[in-house]
């Protein structure tokens, strides 16, 4: 910027710089002059077609380059592959003066783990604190099945915070070869892809999600033979077989499947069935129980039973 003594003159004579002449080498001893009026009021006086100030020019032509290497670089992809490397050209500042993602703290999340967190989230290392949308974050992460609320907060200069409230798993459900994790609503909530959700009850067969609740209360009937259980197959969304770990499997029928549960455990506690070479236990008739024997007891069975010959028949 000039000294605005160089565009303002006295009020008594002409300056160079209003007449149009050139200005006086010597430092100026005054920087602002007025020249007062008749009722006693100041009146600055400008100089007719002033220059624009040198510091202008310089601004309007570093933004005129500026804008010519980002438009080449955008032209050239060159802007993207940086982006993508380093993230954006904002993240970049934030992060040279202090504000990049350097700590995050997760807390409540017990079946999610940190990178699907931070991935579900959007946090990199190449995120600032300035730039990143917690709004937006918190949005992905309540759009997770397995999350039932979420909050994300910023903490300056280098920290942010995720609280998450998880949907309580309930079961775990297999249809089609596919194993997920469901709310006691049925409702799918994660893939199980390791033994979090081991200690859960397994249902099996399309449907069985949405009674995993029914099933479950027929475990809760099983007193001592609850924990031979595997899983509990609906069959044809009706009624429900009971896979033991043993292999047998226990077809319970399609109404009062408590009573059947109650009769199985009294031949359990009186004859010890489940002791035995059996391959399944059928209670679908009201009357019987009807059971498979494996191969080599039912060929025990037969021939214990079958009728003796006497003597001298062939």
């Amino acid at each position: 910027m000039r000294p605005l003594s160089l565009a303002f003159g006295s009020s008594d004579a002409p300056t160079p710089a209003l007449a149009g002449a050139a200005v006086d080498s010597g430092p100026p001893k005054v920087l602002l002059r007025a020249e007062r009026a008749a009722r006693g009021s100041f009146r600055l006086r400008l100089p007719p077609d002033r220059p624009p100030p040198l510091s202008l020019e310089i601004a309007l032509t570093l933004l005129v380059l500026a804008g010519a290497a980002g438009y080449g670089s955008i032209r050239g992809g060159q802007l993207e592959a940086f982006v993508a490397s380093h993230g954006s050209v904002g993240d970049v500042a934030a992060r040279r003066l202090g504000f990049g993602v350097d700590i995050v703290t997760v807390s409540g999340a017990t079946h999610m783990t940190e990178p699907r967190i931070l991935s579900i989230a959007g946090i990199s290392s190449k995120n600032s604190l300035p730039f990143f949308d917690v709004a937006a974050a918190k949005a992905r992460l309540e759009d997770d099945p397995l999350v039932k609320q979420a909050s994300v907060r910023k903490l300056y200069p280098n920290q942010i915070v995720i609280d998450i409230v998880e949907r309580t798993p309930y079961a775990v459900w297999q249809k089609d070869g596919q194993v997920r994790a469901v709310a006691a609503d049925g409702a799918p909530i994660d893939d199980v892809i390791d033994s979090r959700y081991a200690g859960l009850p397994f249902v099996v067969g399309e449907g069985a999600n949405a009674r995993a609740r029914e099933f479950t209360a027929l475990l809760d009937v099983m007193e001592e033979l609850k924990p031979r259980v595997e899983a509990g197959v609906l069959i044809g969304q009706r009624r429900w077989n009971l896979r033991l770990k043993s292999g047998v499997d226990v077809k319970l029928p399609e109404t009062d499947p408590q009573g059947a549960i109650a009769t199985l455990l009294r031949l359990q506690r009186e004859q010890r069935i489940l002791d035995k070479d059996v391959l399944a236990l059928d209670f679908r008739a009201r009357d019987r129980v009807f059971v498979r024997l494996t191969q080599e007891s039912a060929a025990a069975w037969t021939e214990a039973h079958a009728p003796k010959k006497k003597e001298g028949q062939p």
